[in-house]
């Protein structure tokens, strides 16, 4: 992804295990802050969550969002991508969401009964 520098690549990567903070807008336009796992597919990042939650319904309504990329073992270590929602599907998503828990957790993702899963695609400007 050209918008992150090179020293901070890294942080893109799956072993790495950097953590999104993922601000999106209210519908009053205040902001919302969430920590998520993250993925890329080269040319945007991937943010998966579950239909109805707060992020969900405002990068729905307003796709434009802010994400803050930190390296945990290295906190003070961070970049900040700015960027707009692009795409919004359910197409393997369950998939992705058990790609990234295996990434960050070892083990695939307890789903619960009934939620639906989205991924997001988010383009850097």
């Amino acid at each position: 992804m050209k918008q992150v520098p090179e020293t901070y690549q890294d942080l893109l990567k799956p072993e790495t295990r950097a953590f999104a903070f993922l601000a999106t807008l209210m519908p009053d336009g205040s902001p919302q802050v969430t920590p998520v796992w993250f993925g890329t597919d080269g040319e945007h990042l991937l943010i998966n969550t579950a239909k109805g939650r707060i992020k969900d319904k405002n990068m729905r309504a307003r796709p434009e969002v802010a994400v803050a990329l930190m390296k945990l073992s290295e906190p003070y270590r961070y970049v900040q991508i700015r960027g707009k929602v692009v795409e919004i599907t359910e197409e393997g998503a369950e998939e992705h969401i058990n790609a990234l828990s295996q990434a960050y957790d070892d083990r695939p993702f307890n789903i619960p009964a009934g939620q639906t899963r989205v991924i997001f695609k988010i383009k850097p400007y």
